[in-house]
């Protein structure tokens, strides 16, 4: 226990206040777990949603990964990206034309990163921002996220904390779990009422301080 949290256990015992347990206590078992367990429950989380996965070793795969998800769902091979994920080398990939932009309508297809993945839930936390535009989640009818396994983390609470951590907190947070479905409308389950109708998500292994 460190010296903050003594000095505030103190202070609650003697206002007659109850006890808080340490977070790790409150995390569930799902949340927990080391890397490659992490990694491999948010991947059966994530397809359970309804999602596809795959995984490269280092950010220079993901073009070709785009590319080749493109082609096999019978997609044109053009997206729009977020400004953040332009030093990727697209160029690798000379068949898929990138513009780096917000999503407009008749954009089919958005590509954008992610601040991290939780394992309990499979689900991913985008942030908005001026090189992340807000209308890459939910504009485009496919959406391609790239997330690196070191940023896979096991609960909610892990999540925040990343986000709170070194950074401006953005306008806006989304968490994704799976394609974008509804069932208000006489209890039937519709894919893409509110968001994308596909949603794909590529793993790659890149150190923490390789560009997204």
């Amino acid at each position: 226990m460190s010296a903050r949290e003594a000095i505030l256990e103190r202070v609650r015992k003697a206002g007659g206040f109850a006890v808080s347990p340490p977070v790790a206590a409150i995390i569930p078992a799902r949340g927990r777990g080391d890397r490659p367990e992490l990694v491999e429950r948010f991947s059966a989380m994530a397809a359970e949603a309804g999602a596809t996965l795959e995984t490269v070793d280092n950010p220079a795969g993901v073009p070709d990964a785009v590319d080749a998800w493109l082609e096999r769902n019978r997609l044109p091979r053009r997206a729009v990206a977020a400004p953040a994920m332009n030093s990727c080398p697209w160029n690798a990939a000379p068949d898929l034309a990138v513009r780096y932009d917000r999503a407009r309508d008749g954009d089919l297809t958005g590509i954008s990163p992610a601040v991290a993945g939780i394992a309990e839930t499979g689900t991913l936390m985008v942030a908005s921002g001026p090189t992340t535009p807000y209308t890459l989640n939910f504009l485009p009818d496919n959406h391609v996220v790239v997330l690196k396994t070191i940023d896979i983390v096991g609960a909610y609470e892990d999540a925040w904390r990343r986000m709170r951590t070194g950074r401006l907190l953005p306008r806006t947070v989304t968490l994704i779990t799976g394609p974008s479905r509804s069932s208000d409308i006489e209890r039937t389950v519709t894919i893409g009422v509110h968001g994308p109708l596909r949603l794909h998500i590529i793993l790659t292994d890149a150190a923490d301080d390789a560009p997204s």
